[in-house]
């Protein structure tokens, strides 16, 4: 699509449109491609915003409704924007029992992070976790594909720090 034809949207610069449209022409006449171009995009963004979902749709051919309801279903989805890491905090019983809420209370402090939100300066998102399935390292702390075990709350923060 033209570059004028291109929704205003903070989070989406003028290179992020050029891959979103390379996206869109490549998927166009591939039946069944939404998830595929939802993936894709929201690699690109981070998550989909509205705006991009209208795009979306348009570039597809597609209801806007069908669109929406595909993102909506997936859970790989996110209509928020995220943090350039996510942090996930095993909040089960093991990990709670050995010390995880003082961690996270660090994290929240330090970083000015809330369970299920964002740093300010989108530098990290914050998710609280039923089980991350390595009860043995409780408690246990993965950040994007890293995963950490005996996570102590005096170490939590130097730990977070070599991500920028």
């Amino acid at each position: 699509m033209a570059a004028n034809l291109h929704p205003q949207h903070s989070d989406i610069q003028d290179d992020m449109w050029t891959q979103i449209d390379t996206i869109i022409a490549d998927n166009r006449d591939i039946p069944g491609s939404v998830i595929g171009v939802l993936r894709e995009c929201q690699d690109v963004v981070g998550y989909l915003p509205v705006e991009l979902i209208d795009y979306i749709s348009i570039g597809l051919n597609l209801s806007r409704s069908e669109v929406y309801g595909v993102a909506s279903f997936y859970a790989l989805f996110s209509f928020e924007p995220k943090g350039r890491h996510l942090i996930k905090v095993c909040m089960g019983t093991a990990c709670y029992v050995k010390g995880i809420k003082e961690a996270v209370n660090r994290i929240e402090n330090k970083f000015g992070v809330k369970e299920g939100g964002m740093s300010e300066d989108r530098r990290f998102s914050l998710e609280a976790v039923r089980c991350l399935g390595a009860c043995g390292l409780a408690p246990v702390m993965v950040v994007d594909q890293d995963t950490y075990g005996d996570v102590k709350a005096d170490k939590v923060i130097d730990t977070l720090e070599k991500y920028e």
